[in-house]
């Protein structure tokens, strides 16, 4: 029989998404897009598991879950889906009962694992996505000297740390250097470095001994003992707790982890490749990194252009988003039509490629006729209008960050959204920095 699953997502295209990809998976997936409709669902059938968003217009995930565990005195297993911002509270709702976290947006291997965990099998599990399914390389100029050195830095065994901005396609990159290094036969573990809270990162990467804490139910392997002999990422190190970077710098250093609860130290042999959108020089100087692990990760840098750089390679990434997003949806879109591919490459792409993507899939969802039409496109405008000079204005640069982000917000009303296109960079983004600058989320 499947197995039947809950999303609880008022983002109804992700949510979709997310109910598309489970049923490929032959689960039996559920969407409800408010508190008052999960609840209805919940009373209806039998669920055996619930992803829920932290956040709904009509409640949240937290009270969801008490509902569920003190009216119907059920013990189905939930998932949250947390903000960046909302990492704390994701942390107390374990502490009150649920099985684990997924931080957005969802790195699609840790779905899959949590996925099995929760219900304690080897269900096997088609990825959501992964960056070799859903990046083409591109021959535009830029990206070419990019792959050159590449290239030239994978049979090494230096530490790369990836430069570049949100969504321009770094875990790409990584995985490139991880394919062409004599470690290309050893896993590959990614790691959200901005999804790893101080008082869970130490078992996400170095594991944990069964009974070492309240929810330590059975013993777990980290990233460094899964990664053996192969490859770690981190990504967006920069987002890193402080408190963390010490105790990963003793293992870089030593090749030595040791799990939580445990007395002994375990040997890894792993390459790491770090990369980030932070000015790490710059959190140096704010005493938000160390300095010491910067030369650790920092021993050759890339640095991956944004896609504005190299807009040539814009009509082949579309295209190849159009067929994943057929595949995805169940849809049959042909294409982007010639016009819409000119506006395209007229818009600003703040978000770059990811930006991209998940405006393509948008339109594949919402797709009429055969082609993507640029009347279709002003969907979005609000993230990806044309360049604008009066928006330079604002844009974020060296210096005084706080007072430039508070000013941005006042133009914006508040409207974060708004307010990161202002300041010339992606929302989560200006979740992190506000988070840094210790500004009111």
């Amino acid at each position: 029989m499947k197995q039947t699953i809950l999303i609880v997502e008022d983002d109804a295209s992700f949510g979709i998404m997310l109910q598309t990809w489970l049923k490929k998976n032959e689960y039996d997936a559920i969407l409800a897009t408010r508190y008052a409709q999960a609840k209805k669902e919940i009373s209806s059938r039998h669920i055996d598991l619930i992803l829920t968003d932290l956040r709904l217009p009509d409640g949240d995930g937290i009270l969801l879950m008490t509902w569920v565990r003190e009216q119907l005195k059920s013990k189905v297993p939930f998932i949250v889906m947390t903000g960046y911002a909302e990492v704390q509270t994701a942390v107390s709702a374990m502490k009150l009962g649920a099985f684990d976290y997924l931080k957005k947006p969802i790195n699609p291997s840790l779905l899959e694992e949590k996925i099995v965990a929760a219900f304690g099998s080897e269900h096997e599990v088609e990825e959501l996505y992964h960056p070799k399914k859903v990046m083409v390389k591109g021959n535009s100029e830029a990206i070419q000297r990019l792959y050159k050195h590449v290239e030239l830095v994978a049979p090494t065994k230096f530490s790369v740390l990836i430069l570049g901005e949100s969504g321009t396609g770094k875990e790409f990159i990584a995985e490139m250097i991880h394919e062409c290094s004599p470690r290309r036969d050893k896993p590959f573990i990614a790691v959200d470095c901005g999804g790893l809270s101080k008082e869970l990162a130490p078992s996400e990467l170095f594991g944990h001994l069964k009974g070492s804490f309240t929810s330590a139910i059975a013993d777990k392997k980290g990233v460094f003992e899964q990664a053996k002999g192969g490859t770690v990422f981190l990504d967006e190190v920069g987002n890193l707790p402080y408190e963390v970077q010490m105790q990963l710098l003793r293992s870089l250093q030593e090749q030595k982890v040791r799990p939580v609860g445990s007395a002994s130290d375990i040997n890894v042999d792993v390459r790491i490749v770090a990369a980030t959108n932070d000015n790490l020089e710059r959190a140096i100087e704010q005493g938000r990194f160390r300095q010491d692990l910067y030369h650790r990760i920092n021993e050759f840098t890339l640095q991956v252009p944004p896609l504005r750089d190299r807009i040539d390679d814009l009509e082949e990434f579309a295209a190849f988003f159009v067929k994943q997003a057929n595949d995805e949806l169940g849809k049959a879109v042909k294409g982007v039509s010639p016009k819409a591919i000119n506006v395209m490459k007229q818009m600003r792409w703040n978000g770059n490629i990811r930006e991209l993507r998940n405006v393509i899939r948008r339109c594949v969802l919402f797709a009429e006729g055969d082609f993507i039409e640029a009347e279709d496109l002003p969907v979005y405008a609000e993230s990806t209008e044309p360049a604008n000079p009066s928006l330079d204005d604002f844009a974020l640069r060296p210096g005084n960050e706080k007072e430039q982000i508070e000013a941005a917000l006042m133009k914006a009303r508040g409207n974060k959204t708004v307010a990161a296109k202002l300041l010339q960079i992606d929302r989560k983004t200006l979740y992190n920095k506000m988070h840094q600058l210790g500004l009111d989320l």
